[in-house]
């Protein structure tokens, strides 16, 4: 059998990418010469000239107001990497014709891990794949599903593409496998996770594509049938842990969110917005106070905010356009705007059900967590943006119903 030559790669990105590396490091960027080389000859065109281009005023506005030279440059070199692994993502997506076969490895390789991590929950190891965190007021030592990353929200947002090529080919009877089966494998992750911010953008999108779509989607059996089971099933297990277990997880999380006491919920939406825009004063609203010194000049802040120990080194900013806003200014995040807003246009993505999922998935995410180096809310962008996925175009598949209906 021939062994497809991207999985490996794919592998280490979905399972591995820093197992056993510093805090910070990824195969991926120790791989970023490897990718640049494959990217230089497959595309035959130099892909960081554009890049050094844009961000040279930018680096030239920050050494004129002072940075903290070692981490500044680190970030950029950091940036970089991360740079490269998008081209090379999208020159993947531009070159492999058989896509599915790698998302149908990963899939079912990352349900087998899901249920070996289930009784791996009651040993001593657990930490292994599971994080424990005080997650929210009543929920100490909470353990979620990390798998081998560093953290269980980055988990569900690495398995998010892999939900929404899923749950379009279920919608639209393209799977091969039995449909409740394949959703129970998309949905287990999210559920083990216990990503709540992951898992309310993504009904989000779900929704929104539905309302969008709707006169063309009711007429479909499968989607009314999927809806009206999914809603039977989510209402009695509603019930029974409303009547049964009152004060489970699940209620007390979502009604500590509803009353504003969700520690990780503040931390990464509003709280990030305010702690960014404390960062700016101290040097400029427009273009911020420069790339990796949140760690630096902005430490104090941080540990004033929450009242951490001086010796505490885990600073960041968990939101991705408010760590744009500190880093880059109102500079940067308008240029990030624009960006999304001209290739959603140019793209044209809501002529396709599954790049336009992905499209309100992530804007809507990126002010719920993330950050700026995030590689896994790249892919996300990119796959939203890359005019493939022809097999979820709205016209196509429309086309396609009608020629089912006619057999």
């Amino acid at each position: 059998m021939r062994i497809n030559k991207y999985l490996p790669f794919a592998f280490i990105y979905f399972f591995i990418n820093s197992l056993g590396l510093p805090f910070g490091l990824t195969y991926t960027a120790v791989l970023s010469p490897v990718l640049y080389w494959w990217t230089v000859r497959q595309r035959k065109q130099e892909i960081l000239l554009p890049f050094f281009v844009l961000l040279v005023p930018v680096i030239l506005v920050h050494l004129y107001q002072g940075v903290e030279a070692k981490s500044y440059f680190i970030s950029l070199l950091n940036y970089t990497f991360v740079y490269i692994f998008c081209q090379a993502f999208y020159t993947f997506l531009k070159t492999a014709d058989d896509k599915e076969i790698i998302f149908r490895n990963l899939l079912i390789a990352n349900t087998i891990l899901c249920l070996i991590a289930i009784p791996v929950y009651f040993t001593p190891i657990n930490e292994i794949v599971w994080m424990k965190e005080n997650i929210t007021e009543g929920l100490d030592n909470f353990l979620r599903l990390k798998l081998f990353t560093y953290e269980a929200s980055y988990y569900a947002l690495l398995c998010t593409p892999l939900f929404f090529y899923y749950f379009n080919q279920v919608i639209f009877r393209q799977n091969k496998m039995n449909s409740w089966l394949l959703l129970a494998m998309i949905t287990l992750p999210f559920l083990l996770s216990f990503s709540i911010g992951t898992i309310a953008c993504i009904l989000f999108a779900v929704v929104t594509v539905f309302m969008i779509y709707c006169t063309r989607l009711i007429r479909k059996r499968r989607v009314i049938s999927i809806v009206a089971i999914t809603a039977a099933i989510s209402f009695t297990a509603l019930g029974l842990m409303l009547a049964f277990f009152p004060d489970n997880s699940l209620f007390v999380r979502i009604g500590n969110i509803l009353q504003g006491k969700d520690t990780s919920g503040n931390g990464r939406t509003a709280e990030a917005f305010i702690l960014a825009v404390k960062m700016l004063k101290l040097k400029t609203f427009a273009f911020g106070i420069g790339a990796g010194q949140v760690k630096t000049l902005g430490a104090e802040i941080v540990r004033d905010y929450y009242f951490y120990p001086f010796d505490f080194t885990n600073i960041a900013i968990p939101n991705a356009t408010a760590e744009t806003l500190a880093l880059f200014g109102w500079v940067g995040v308008s240029f990030r705007f624009a960006v999304e807003i001209f290739l959603f246009f140019y793209t044209k993505v809501w002529t396709n059900y599954f790049r336009l999922m992905l499209f309100l998935f992530i804007f809507l995410y990126q002010f719920t967590g993330s950050f700026v180096t995030n590689i896994a809310e790249y892919v996300v962008w990119i796959m939203a943006f890359w005019k493939g996925w022809n097999e979820f175009d709205v016209r196509k598949e429309m086309q396609n119903s009608e020629q089912r209906a006619m057999i």
